[in-house]
């Protein structure tokens, strides 16, 4: 892990440049210019929004606001995914900045009202990839506190903070050459169905290391093209494309987002 730092330093400050627009039927006293702002991937819509809210407050009651939704080319965007991964399912091939819509209402997602419900869903998330990982073991082995260093560590972006505490849950015997399964969740933005997510060990029974490539053999194999034909999907995390040939195993410990899950997203291949 220590030798991959800089990996993991740079996918937690990955940053999306974004244009938020308020919602054109919205009635306004007068006219809402838009906010620009840098978005971390690795965070929640509701976490960083703040100061988006903030700034349409200028124009809009704040009632009216209390409870903002976004939405991109009529796509809802789910608050409890992370940042990269709705960027990554829903734009990744389309221009800078994300342009994000901002609305006070919407009945298509679960409601946000704090941040106490992220952090629940943060932390429930982190719990079930321990349980995949270790059996809970590790998860259960934390005390309290250790629980509020890893979602203040996401709060407030701070790398340290977090990976204190984190690097216990990516640690695993050598002998067993890496987790119990992986946390994965395959997610395809041709489908209704939220994400795939299978149970599936990084190393085979016969000790082969398994990688990205074996594991959408097994849970999504159109998603990897025949000899004979031309690519039809993208698999991207964290906005790249990694190799197939990668590790399972590495790409769980260094580009799983904080809460411990690797988000891959399947996409159509651009036509151009």
């Amino acid at each position: 892990m220590a030798d991959d730092k800089d990996v993991l330093r740079d996918v937690w400050f990955g940053r999306i440049p974004t244009c938020f627009t308020l919602y054109q039927d919205e009635i306004t006293e007068r006219e809402a210019e838009p906010f620009y702002l840098l978005l971390p991937r690795m965070s929640y819509l509701t976490l960083v929004t703040d100061k988006v809210k903030k700034h349409f407050l200028k124009v809009m009651k704040a009632e009216d606001i209390e409870e903002m939704w976004f939405d991109f080319e009529g796509t809802s965007l789910k608050w409890h995914y992370p940042i990269g991964l709705l960027f990554d399912l829903h734009a990744s091939n389309t221009a800078l900045p994300w342009s994000i819509t901002v609305s006070p209402a919407c009945c298509d997602l679960l409601h946000c009202p704090s941040n106490s419900v992220i952090e629940a869903h943060f932390m429930s998330s982190i719990k079930e990839a321990d349980a995949l990982k270790h059996k809970s073991q590790v998860i259960n082995d934390m005390q309290k506190k250790d629980h509020k260093q890893l979602w203040m560590g996401l709060q407030n972006d701070k790398f340290d903070q977090f990976w204190a505490m984190n690097r216990k849950l990516m640690e695993y015997p050598t002998e067993e050459g890496g987790f119990r399964y992986i946390p994965f969740r395959i997610y395809l933005t041709m489908s209704d169905r939220p994400f795939i997510q299978k149970l599936f060990r990084p190393i085979s029974p016969d000790g082969h290391t398994h990688t990205l490539g074996d594991l959408l053999k097994e849970v999504y194999p159109v998603a990897i093209p025949n000899d004979d034909e031309s690519k039809r999907y993208q698999v991207v995390i964290h906005g790249i494309e990694p190799l197939l040939e990668t590790p399972l195993q590495w790409l769980s410990e260094h580009l799983s987002h904080p809460d411990n899950f690797l988000h891959i997203s399947v996409i159509p291949a651009p036509s151009d």
